[in-house]
């Protein structure tokens, strides 16, 4: 037999009054059963009937359903529960592509995880086959499948180790207790813990210690309400309540975590990889008054001696916060242009934001959008309205045929390198989608104009009233003359579409929005798109889509190019397009704190590697010690920006001297070890392996790193381990049983697995450790540019492991092309004696290996004259330790 059948203990078939049950006596529910089971070896097929009396918990219950099982991989098995005429919604392949069997399904026989079922009352388990312990099992709770509510619950095993069911703000690994985690995207100003936030991403992972790890992807993207809990009656379970939709089950085996995020991708797609100067350090904030400001920062930074990468705009640049237009008295074509100019001759660049609502009426993209009625409709066949930045807006439907060619069209004429803003990558805002009026929306006029939408324009300026010292005449005072100082004050301190007959905007089943109801602060849920899919099924995709489309409008104006896009709305798969920021936070300690916990799901569980908060935070004022610190945390984060809002003090890295410092020692360390990173995120863009990395990741027997968010891998041979609290100078930091190195001293730190107190780390420093086993490949030196960076030489930094030995990777590429033309994948090994370097050369990089240090076992200068040999590329050159070598890349 392909699957194992489970005798059921005991039938529930006690008949419910419609209506009148609760979440909690759902349990006298009759289920479902099993029927006309079809196994073929490798897949399955049942009919599952209505057991008993319907319950109409929350919706009508649907009485035949369809089982679906298939052994995709040896460490997949995909898992189907819809119903039996399938017309209930289910995700379009067209947003969210399917993966399909690898060489054909699997027998189960092979497979690392089984599945088994009970036929009366339905239930079914899933079980690891090497140890027969289980995995997933809804035996203690019978299937609800309704209209408009569907249930299903698991048990779990005590004190369970569950991380995901994102986007959220709370602890990395999950409370399991009274706890409950909502999915419905939202626009969520200060990223409040215990809230629903901007993205869905249905999946978690479950860490059983030296057992193994497993994964869990629910393919659903309607509201989704999950509840994990430990009670007498019960036990510990993860219960799942959605709003609509079916069960699409992917249960992925691992055994490792790694596997588990590897397998995760091979579901939803690995991510994009991104260009080399991505990763470089980017300038940004809401509140820039015109392009003057917007020059003034960027002057300053060269003036203070910070390297900046990216110069960024938020809705200031737009005429009234109109998309795809430019202020014409305060960001004019020409100025702009200007600023883009000397951006580009200083190897810099520039990005700006788009967001997905556009102003109703009188405007072009309007105009152009109405021509090919590619907006969204109400039930009436007029536009819906709603109210963001510019007053009244309508919103693309991203399901309209029309709706691409439009969106491309708007970027290739405002964004035309030639004749308009030739902006180098994409920032996109607002599109969960939000929306400011509360609903009911009835008025949107009105609630624009009682709100101040759009809200008065800052006075208009002929120049910034300082001299911009590197800009053009124009950008001058009159009669001024350049000067080399800073130009700021200083801070002081039809098928498959949907049952009819539905309740839209109010279901029965409430999951807990923070913003209210479903359609609060958003598009109506009631809403139709044009393929007829109810915006109720596909809200939490809408973020996604705008982000799809965007990538391919940039893709159209840049052919060939890496598109560096970042997102605030996102859904499972996201990271195959684009990035994403962390949301509006605050600039508090807590959320700094907790940004690490944000940074890791995304990178690690949510394949969204390109990812970070707003360094210093976005929301109320920093200060000058916690913009220290996080200037140093989001150096080690894949996306490094400074932002904040408009309204609060000013926070670009110069503005105090302590930040100052903190940022050059953060910029400089992060570029060195930049082609390190670059390394590890292409090897996450090809097999999935995430460029960071949880403690339990590397270490995932030992129980004491299994809640640990506060420390992290970058890449894997560099623990990082931030000071977390205000007004300290120490940190305690856990290190596992292994051999480390102290990043900047070079210092021997045995492991025991245990805290360990580190005193007096300045405001200008964080602890970086070496992991022992590993080879870091750094720069030699920093540079002001990416494009400076990448003509440095490497050095080595050999970390012998336990048994003396170590081992690492290189990647290296022309750093923007989609595809390639040429590439070298160099892997480093070392053997207490001789480093050798293996793999391909076919990119011809320009620089050389001029050092190599062996930390540990010698002193820092390497002085005691032990010859080493480095074999290179069939060559070999003898080298003292820390001496130089010319090894060529």
């Amino acid at each position: 037999m392909l699957l194992d059948r489970l005798w059921p203990i005991a039938a529930l078939s006690t008949p419910c009054a419609a209506g009148t049950v609760s979440v909690r006596q759902s349990s006298a529910c009759p289920g479902y059963a099993a029927s006309n089971v079809v196994d073929s070896g490798t897949t399955l097929t049942a009919d599952l009937s209505l057991a008993g009396a319907p319950c109409n918990a929350y919706g009508d219950d649907l009485t035949d359903l369809k089982l679906s099982v298939e052994y995709q991989t040896a460490n997949r098995i995909h898992v189907q529960i819809y119903d039996a005429a399938e017309s209930v919604y289910q995700v379009p392949e067209s947003v969210l592509p399917r993966p399909t069997a690898s060489n054909g399904s699997v027998l189960a026989s092979s497979a690392a995880i089984r599945f088994k079922w009970v036929e009366e009352p339905f239930s079914f388990s899933v079980v690891r086959t090497a140890t027969n312990e289980t995995l997933f099992d809804t035996a203690d709770s019978p299937l609800i499948f309704e209209s408009q509510y569907l249930r299903l619950r698991t048990k779990l095993p005590s004190n369970p180790n569950i991380y995901g069911w994102g986007e959220h703000s709370d602890s990395f690994r999950l409370n399991t207790t009274n706890y409950t985690r909502t999915i419905w995207n939202r626009d969520s100003y200060g990223v409040p813990p215990g809230s629903n936030l901007y993205g869905a991403h249905p999946v978690y992972y479950d860490h059983r210690g030296a057992a193994g790890t497993h994964g869990v992807f629910l393919l659903n993207s309607n509201g989704i309400e999950v509840k994990i809990n430990n009670t007498a009656e019960d036990g510990q379970y993860l219960e799942i309540n959605t709003l609509g939709g079916i069960f699409d089950f992917y249960f992925l085996a691992g055994p490792s975590p790694k596997d588990v995020s590897k397998q995760y991708a091979e579901v939803v797609g690995l991510p994009a990889m991104q260009a080399y100067w991505a990763f470089g350090f980017h300038q940004c904030r809401y509140g820039y008054q015109d392009v003057y400001d917007v020059a003034e920062v960027i002057a300053n930074y060269s003036l203070a001696e910070i390297p900046l990468e990216t110069m960024w705009t938020d809705i200031d640049y737009m005429e009234l916060r109109k998309v795809f237009t430019l202020d014409p008295e305060r960001f004019p074509l020409e100025k702009v242009r200007q600023v883009v100019d000397y951006l580009h001759a200083h190897q810099q660049h520039y990005i700006v934001m788009v967001d997905p609502a556009v102003k109703h009426l009188d405007n072009p993209a309007y105009d152009a959008g109405a021509a090919e009625d590619v907006f969204l409709k109400t039930s009436n066949g007029s536009y819906f309205l709603g109210v963001v930045w510019p007053g009244p807006t309508v919103f693309p439907d991203w399901f309209h045929p029309n709706t691409q060619p439009y969106w491309t069209d708007q970027f290739a004429s405002f964004f035309n390198a030639e004749t308009g803003v030739d902006i180098d990558a994409l920032w996109i805002d607002m599109n969960e989608p939000a929306n400011f009026c509360n609903w009911p929306c009835s008025d949107p006029s009105a609630y624009a104009e009682a709100n101040n939408q759009p809200p008065d324009p800052p006075p208009v300026r002929n120049n910034s009233g300082r001299p911009i010292p590197g800009f053009p005449a124009d950008f001058q005072p009159a009669g001024a003359t350049s000067a080399a100082r800073m130009l700021f004050r200083r801070q002081s301190a039809a098928t498959k579409s949907g049952l009819p007959g539905r309740d839209l905007v109010d279901p029965p089943y409430k999951i807990q929005n923070l913003a209210g109801s479903l359609s609060n602060k958003t598009v109506d849920t009631d809403v139709i798109h044009y393929n007829g899919l109810a915006e109720y099924d596909t809200h939490n995709l809408y973020g996604t889509m705008m982000s799809t489309a965007s990538r391919i409008a940039m893709e159209n104006r840049r052919p060939g190019r890496r598109p560096l896009i970042i997102t605030r709305s996102t859904f499972a798969g996201a990271g195959r397009h684009v990035g994403h920021w962390l949301g509006d936070n605050l600039s508090q300690w807590e959320q700094y704190r907790f940004s690490i916990s944000q940074l890791l799901q995304f990178a690690t569980l949510y394949q969204v590697p390109m990812v970070g908060s707003d360094v210093c935070g976005f929301g109320s004022n920093t200060t000058e010690t916690l913009c220290a610190r996080w200037a140093l945390l989001g150096a080690f984060s894949p996306f490094y920006r400074n932002h904040n809002e408009q309204g609060a003090i000013s926070q670009e890295f110069y503005r105090w001297p302590l930040v100052t410092d903190a940022a050059k020692t953060a910029i400089n360390t992060r570029y060195q070890l930049l082609d390190y990173f670059y390394t590890a995120f292409h090897r996450q863009t090809q097999t999935g392996e995430p460029a960071i990395n949880p403690l339990f990741y590397l270490y995932p027997e030992d129980a004491e790193t299994f809640d640990i968010d506060l420390q992290y891998f970058y890449g894997d041979a560099l623990l990082v381990s931030p000071v977390t609290e205000e007004n300290v100078t120490s940190v305690d930091i856990y290190l596992p049983d292994d051999v480390f190195y102290d990043f900047w001293a070079g210092d021997t730190v045995r492991g025991n697995g245990s805290v360990v107190t580190l005193d007096d780390v300045p405001y200008t420093s964080i602890p970086l450790h070496v992991r022992g086993g590993t080879i870091v490949p750094l720069r030699a030196a920093s540079a002001n540019t990416t494009t400076e960076l990448r003509k440095q030489n490497f050095t080595l930094l050999i970390a012998p492991g336990l048994d003396g030995t170590a081992s690492g990777r290189l990647y290296l590429d022309e750093g923007d092309a989609v595809e390639q033309p040429a590439t070298s994948e160099i892997e480093f090994t070392y053997d207490g004696r001789t480093l050798g370097l293996s793999g391909t050369f076919g990119y011809d990089s320009g620089v050389v290996i001029s050092g190599v240090r062996v930390l540990g076992g010698s002193s820092s200068s390497g002085s005691n004259g032990t010859e080493h040999a480095v074999k290179a590329a069939q060559r070999e050159v003898a080298i003292g330790l820390d001496a130089a070598a010319q090894v060529a890349l």
